[in-house]
């Protein structure tokens, strides 16, 4: 399992404007969490900062966008709850398409 410091550390890490972070993911306990999405992105309206985000329904009903990974992981969505509390209960099903174990690993190290 992938801990949340390093989820952390992943999205502290910069992406010099060149690409994403999409992580495909569940939440085990939470039926409306099967099929979701988290990422951060250059934010194009602003030169220089990135967009942390959620996709966490199909239709793009669920979609938030935050500043920096405070309010993202704090972000009361997950039926009231924030992402840092439901951790515990994440799997991670893809990161950038790829393995999630390594490519987090590749990513950090």
């Amino acid at each position: 399992m992938i801990s949340f410091d390093d989820i952390e550390k992943l999205f502290a890490r910069s992406l010099e404007n060149k690409f994403c972070i999409e992580i495909e993911f569940c939440v085990a306990g939470l039926s409306d969490f099967q099929s979701c999405w988290m990422g951060k992105m250059p934010d194009k309206s602003k030169e220089g900062k990135e967009l942390f985000w959620f996709g966490l329904a199909a239709d793009g009903s669920k979609a938030y966008n935050y500043n920096n990974f405070f309010d993202f992981s704090n972000a009361l969505v997950f039926d009231g709850k924030s992402l840092k509390e439901v951790w515990d209960s994440v799997e991670l099903l893809s990161v950038d398409g790829l393995e999630p174990e390594t490519r987090i690993k590749d990513l950090l190290y």
